[in-house]
């Protein structure tokens, strides 16, 4: 059975900082595009970041030179760390593992608000 458990968010003011893990297990991690998504209420759930079983990054607009997405393989964990957090940036972020080859699986979310 497949399980994506994230932690790590919470309540972040402005120019604050937070970050996020997801611990898989189920899979075999590194054969796994590991991803960040979000969304807010009202919008469609969107990319943050993903990262490849090369470590090799790719990043929404919104958020390049802000986030920075980064994997351990050992212990089956990706993680987000987020820098100067905006408002904007708040919403239900949610873990993704895709093979590429198959339907990929997600997290329950973790939620993250920004706010003063």
């Amino acid at each position: 059975q497949v399980q994506l458990v994230e932690s790590g968010g919470g309540l972040v003011q402005p120019g604050g900082s937070l970050r996020l893990s997801c611990t898989a297990s189920g899979i075999i991690f590194s054969f796994y595009t590991m991803g960040w998504y979000r969304q807010a209420p009202g919008k469609q759930r969107e990319l943050v970041a993903t990262i490849r079983s090369s470590a090799s990054t790719n990043y929404a607009g919104s958020v390049k030179g802000r986030f920075t997405i980064s994997r351990d393989n050992a212990k089956n964990t990706v993680y987000l760390q987020m820098n100067s957090l905006k408002p904007d940036d708040t919403a239900v972020y949610y873990c993704n593992a895709d093979a590429g080859y198959s339907n990929p699986y997600w997290g329950q979310g973790t939620q993250v608000t920004v706010s003063s």
